[in-house]
């Protein structure tokens, strides 16, 4: 069904006036589903369109796409695409700065500890004293990742659990926002082994002491790069240090595509955005932010590899962490984030008359607002 932008923001208009958790009808669940890929197909083109532009383009066999050095490429993104999975690990949960883009905007004040001496690994509650005992059972990893929240809140508690799975020849990355960073904590971490430390450097405006930071850490450890969600202030902050950045020395740069949850969502209403695959929601800007600076690093040999961590990358690799468990053929944990569809957080989309539909037709019998509504 190649539902009309005007039919789709018609019947959006009116799925948005429900009451919260009013089912829709089978009819109306199609025209929800048309009008999602409706817009997606739109968006697919003009990336598409902008990937053409890049003639440097590489592939992680089809999982992903990255311009620049290979060797570069992120060791914990080729551990998630096509090892065994990104395998958490969850210590911290406090943070010491707000981002409207964070998964748990609005909530950082009471998020669950995982308990004093305490680490959360697949789910099961660990002390250190236990890592030989989970190390013998023989099924490692190839590459594991310190999240949940600001780990340099606390960063002291993290050498010797790193230290361990070094010894284990596990590849071990972490993510901070780079703002708690010394030289002292740095080199501990990387005389502990950590192998790689990626900077969120959105969360702090692409402040210089964050920079100074990341060249720091090139010092001590082996593999440093950027990872932060692409937004329009990301972009403008990073093009007016841009010089200053590249000369830090790192790796990489992930370019994140931004996705929702019912926590962020709010902090971009009015933003165009559309569905990908029916499962994250994203601003259409997002992904395209991602392509120009894919382009420019090819375009003027930036000495690192960009990487475009988009949502497509993430569908991939919850498919290969599916695969390696054992999961059934097509298994997968991607999905929508939402307990229910936010109808209208569409609405500013559908309305853009800048924002054109492939091709449409006219809604069957059966499917007109007038058909269903009584």
């Amino acid at each position: 069904m190649k539902i009309s932008k005007q039919d789709a923001l018609a019947w959006f208009e009116f799925f948005a006036q429900l009451p919260e958790g009013e089912g829709l009808m089978p009819n109306q669940q199609e025209i929800v589903l048309a009008t999602f890929a409706q817009i997606e197909a739109a968006v697919d083109q003009r990336i598409e369109g902008m990937m053409a532009q890049i003639s440097g383009l590489k592939t992680i066999g089809g999982r992903t796409y990255f311009v620049g050095d290979e060797k570069k490429f992120s060791r914990g993104c080729r551990s998630c695409l096509t090892g065994t999975g990104l395998s958490a690990i969850r210590k911290t949960n406090k943070c010491n700065v707000q981002c409207k883009f964070c998964y748990n905007y609005g909530e950082l004040d009471c998020i669950p500890p995982i308990g004093e001496g305490m680490w959360d690994i697949g789910g099961t509650k660990f002390y250190e004293k236990d890592i030989d005992l989970l190390l013998s059972m023989g099924n490692r990893p190839t590459g594991i990742s310190y999240v949940y929240l600001e780990p340099f809140m606390e960063i002291e508690k993290y050498y010797g659990i790193i230290r361990k799975f070094h010894e284990a020849g596990i590849h071990q990355h972490m993510y901070t926002n780079g703002t708690l960073c010394t030289e002292e904590n740095l080199r501990a971490l990387g005389e502990a082994g950590l192998d790689e430390l990626r900077f969120n450097l959105g969360a702090s405006n692409c402040a210089d002491k964050v920079i100074r930071s990341m060249a720091l850490a090139k010092r001590y450890i082996p593999y440093v790069g950027i990872e932060t969600p692409m937004t329009p202030e990301l972009y403008e902050q990073f093009m007016a240090k841009k010089d200053v950045i590249l000369a830090t020395g790192i790796d990489f740069m992930n370019c994140a595509e931004l996705h929702l949850n019912p926590n962020n969502i709010g902090n971009y209403e009015g933003e165009n955005m559309y569905v990908c695959r029916q499962g994250y929601i994203s601003p259409i800007w997002s992904h395209e932010i991602s392509m120009r600076f894919l382009k420019m690093a090819d375009d003027e040999q930036w000495p690192l590899a960009v990487h475009d961590c988009c949502n497509h990358t993430k569908f991939a690799r919850d498919l290969n962490l599916k695969a390696k468990e054992g999961g059934w053929f097509g298994a997968s944990s991607y999905g929508c984030e939402f307990p229910g569809t936010p109808y209208e957080f569409f609405l500013p989309v559908l309305a853009d008359d800048d924002f054109r539909f492939l091709e449409e037709e006219e809604l069957p019998e059966g499917y007109r607002i007038g058909d269903m509504l009584y």
